[in-house]
């Protein structure tokens, strides 16, 4: 379906996800709409999406860019949204001087993980990507700490008594997560991968959605890649708005979310026949409402 000659969109109330810019989208949606937004935006490393390079002509255009696509996302938020943004190593300082400027940051996350493979032989190769987590109000947004529990070795291991207290207590065997993660990276023959290079962990969305929304509440994710934000959205019962410019990761889309079985008369198959995807009853093309 043409939306205004900007874009395409399929979907079903609450459910939705767009072919086209995510700074012309992102136009359309109105101000303060939304709960929460994860952005992995491309990270300007030269890598191939889909024919479509990752690679700016210089950094500043690529700054000025993320700058506007940051600014939108911001306005998108309810007053008591949160943001979760990625990318490179390199680019994160420069996110986080000019976000913070008009947001609080209350963590800097990092997404570590292993390597079967050399990463580099003359310096210390890169093993993992920064997140930032944002709010617009510090004293009132949502974080569901009890979903996210993880497990406390000092008292679920060791078994260790905390003498400080009187009486003296054991320690908790579960605790919130600190600000390293560990989730393995999506590769090929996992049962969740999909043709793409960036793809993100199901278990690494999982945390962010159930720990900063609620069932019911509308989740964004700008730069949908493989989807997978909108399919843990999806699955957790929370409403999503998706983009994605490239029309091969639209497809995966269409086909993750169980939207359509077809697309211009293309049947949708997953590439990895031995993978079978959880079928999700086909959804009709409505209009962008909530």
């Amino acid at each position: 379906m043409e939306l205004n000659g900007f874009c395409v969109k399929y979907g079903i109330e609450g459910q939705q996800i767009f072919l086209g810019d995510a700074l012309d989208i992102l136009n359309k949606i109105p101000n303060e709409s939304i709960d929460l937004i994860f952005v992995d935006p491309p990270y300007n490393i030269g890598k191939d999406f889909a024919g479509r390079k990752d690679k700016w002509k210089t950094d500043e255009e690529y700054l000025s860019w993320c700058f506007q696509w940051i600014d939108l996302c911001i306005n998108k938020l309810k007053p008591t949204g949160s943001f979760y943004v990625m990318t490179s190593t390199q680019f994160m300082p420069f996110f986080d001087i000019y976000i913070r400027k008009k947001m609080t940051i209350l963590s800097r996350i990092i997404w570590s993980y292993d390597s079967s493979g050399v990463q580099a032989k003359n310096y210390y190769g890169s093993m993992y990507e920064p997140i930032l987590f944002c709010v617009k109000d510090k004293t009132n947004y949502t974080f569901n700490s009890d979903s996210i529990l993880v497990e406390a070795k000092t008292g679920a291991k060791r078994k260790l008594i905390d003498y400080r207290k009187n009486p003296p207590q054991p320690y908790k065997t579960e605790k919130v997560p600190g600000n390293v993660w560990n989730f393995a990276r999506v590769r090929y023959r996992m049962e969740e991968y999909e043709n793409h290079p960036t793809q993100k962990p199901i278990s690494l969305l999982e945390r962010i959605i159930k720990a900063s929304s609620n069932p019911g509440d509308v989740i964004l994710d700008p730069f949908c890649g493989t989807f997978t934000t909108c399919y843990v959205a999806q699955q957790l019962k929370r409403k999503f708005i998706g983009i994605e410019i490239q029309e091969e990761y639209f497809k995966i889309g269409l086909r993750r979310l169980g939207i359509a079985k077809e697309y211009k008369g293309e049947k949708l198959e997953r590439e990895q026949k031995s993978y079978e995807h959880k079928e999700l009853q086909e959804q009709t093309t409505l209009s962008f409402a909530f």
